[in-house]
């Protein structure tokens, strides 16, 4: 395995090992688990080489805590990269791929990005395109995988891949979940010890929720879902939606025609906790 801090020396490097070979990148914010592990696992599979990226991306997160708390576990993530059989990793600085100016550009995302989470992190998605992008444009992957637990961000990348005129592939990669069906997430090392007891409520409500949904009645899933939360002393519902599976606005009534998801978010004391799950 390969670590690169410059674009000059990564782009050297696949100029000369990526001839004829497909190449799949897989970006991450570093702290890594199985969750993204399973990831690599994935593009291993289905290309010659594998590029992980570790950068942990300032212009996305609207709360300066949140970038300042975000965990950094550099030799550990490499070690287990490794282990995986990836074979590059790009590791830069801010410097490298902001230069001077670090801020995100604006997008079009055809109003991805004015429901759920971008009601609640103003200008989250337009940072996270920007690196996105960038990271494309460096590496020049054939495909590029995205975990579905963050599935709004998977269909606004889509949706940037496809406004920018980029040729790569969006590959999408099951929630890996713990034994318990929490969602698999940097965050639930935050978790004290009640606060992660209580946390695979989330996804049981959501499989619950799923069961109800096959009768039809919107509104009795959400009542459900609120009520189900509001006993739980240590989880706090932010939202819970049933959306679109392409264009994520919520539904009020349903088409059997469509595909359908259920959003949640919740806060289990100051740490943030999202899932979806398909419900048909």
């Amino acid at each position: 395995m390969e670590v690169f801090k410059t674009i000059k020396s990564l782009q050297q490097s696949l100029t000369e090992d990526s001839q004829n070979k497909t190449v799949g990148l897989v970006p991450t914010m570093g702290a890594l688990h199985e969750g993204h592990l399973s990831i690599i696992d994935k593009a291993k599979k289905e290309n010659d080489i594998v590029i992980a990226s570790i950068f942990v991306n300032p212009t996305q997160f609207d709360k300066k805590e949140d970038l300042i708390n975000y965990p950094s576990t550099l030799e550990s993530d490499l070690d287990a990269l490794e282990k995986r059989g990836c074979d590059f990793v790009f590791t830069p600085t801010i410097e490298e791929i902001y230069g001077g100016a670090t801020k995100s550009e604006s997008f079009d995302f055809k109003g991805l990005d004015k429901e759920m989470e971008g009601k609640f992190r103003t200008g989250h998605f337009d940072g996270v395109a920007t690196i996105v992008k960038k990271l494309f444009i460096i590496t020049s992957p054939d495909n590029a995988y995205f975990g579905e637990k963050d599935f709004q961000q998977l269909q606004i990348i889509r949706q940037m891949v496809k406004t920018e005129g980029l040729t790569v592939k969006i590959i999408p990669v099951e929630i890996y979940r713990e034994s318990d069906g929490l969602a698999m997430s940097s965050r639930n090392t935050r978790l004290n010890e009640a606060q992660r007891k209580a946390a695979p409520e989330i996804y049981q409500t959501l499989l619950k929720g799923k069961k109800l949904f096959q009768q039809g009645d919107l509104e009795k899933v959400k009542s459900f879902v609120k009520n189900e939360l509001i006993q739980n002393k240590e989880l706090v519902l932010e939202y819970f939606e049933i959306a679109d599976n392409e264009s994520l606005k919520p539904v009020s009534k349903l088409d059997p025609t469509m595909s359908y998801r259920a959003f949640i978010a919740v806060f289990a004391g100051d740490v943030r906790l999202i899932d979806n799950i398909a419900l048909n």
